[in-house]
């Protein structure tokens, strides 16, 4: 018993570095859902007869609706590129709706969090409906202190509206957080709000531009809450 509370007293002097808030993306992130939105990008693509190019995917992930509406109108020629738009977040929604589960380490890194005293945000470009919906199926949403949606804000990611009003919900500045990010525009865009900002790469690995961008690269969730336990951060 003894050894064990001297352990609870290091683990808190040795993260006393830690910054008090921790926003997180949500698809690709927390939930392993960016797979599926590929999924049906492509799908709604093969319908109308399109070859969808790669680079697309590689945009579209982070994007804001408006943003991601003009992607397609460049991507997806002679389609109502708001229609394809609507049809594949929608249809996405229904099928994490029923299949999609949180990526590992999403509970434990939240958890460790919580016991830390971070406060914690989801800034998310999906509608605040949706992000609220998928967290609290899979048991996610008790973790989190605010919610934030790309409807909020004027300007989607890479700019750094979201993550700083998320910030602002938490009662913080961009400097006092971290962000979680698996697309290069939300390294971007939390690179860009001044946050310490970490990549957890998903359907894309880091160029060199997120290499010189985001101020850590992890594997996993796992490895977060590992670097923390060391108090790397």
């Amino acid at each position: 018993m003894g050894q064990k509370r001297l352990y609870r007293q290091e683990a808190v002097q040795y993260n006393a570095g830690m910054k008090k808030g921790a926003i997180f993306d949500m698809d690709g992130l927390l939930i392993d859902s960016e797979a599926v939105y590929h999924m049906f990008w492509k799908k709604e693509a093969e319908e109308r007869g399109i070859d969808l190019d790669p680079a697309f995917l590689v945009k579209i992930s982070g994007s804001s609706r408006d943003e991601g509406i003009a992607l397609i109108s460049h991507y997806y020629p002679g389609a109502d590129s708001t229609e394809v738009y609507e049809s594949c977040v929608r249809r996405t929604a229904q099928y994490c709706q029923k299949y999609v589960e949180e990526k590992p380490g999403a509970h434990e890194l939240l958890a460790y969090l919580k016991a830390h005293g971070v406060k914690t945000a989801v800034a998310s470009s999906s509608a605040i409906e949706l992000v609220r919906k998928n967290l609290n199926r899979l048991s996610l949403l008790p973790y989190f202190d605010a919610l934030t949606s790309g409807t909020e804000v004027e300007k989607g990611k890479p700019a750094p509206d979201i993550f700083l009003k998320a910030a602002e919900k938490l009662g913080l500045s961009g400097r006092d957080c971290y962000v979680f990010e698996d697309a290069y525009n939300g390294v971007r865009a939390g690179h860009a709000a001044g946050c310490f900002t970490v990549m957890v790469p998903d359907m894309v690995q880091p160029d060199d531009e997120m290499k010189q961008k985001a101020d850590a690269i992890c594997s996993s969730l796992y490895e977060v809450k590992e670097k923390m336990e060391r108090g790397e951060w």
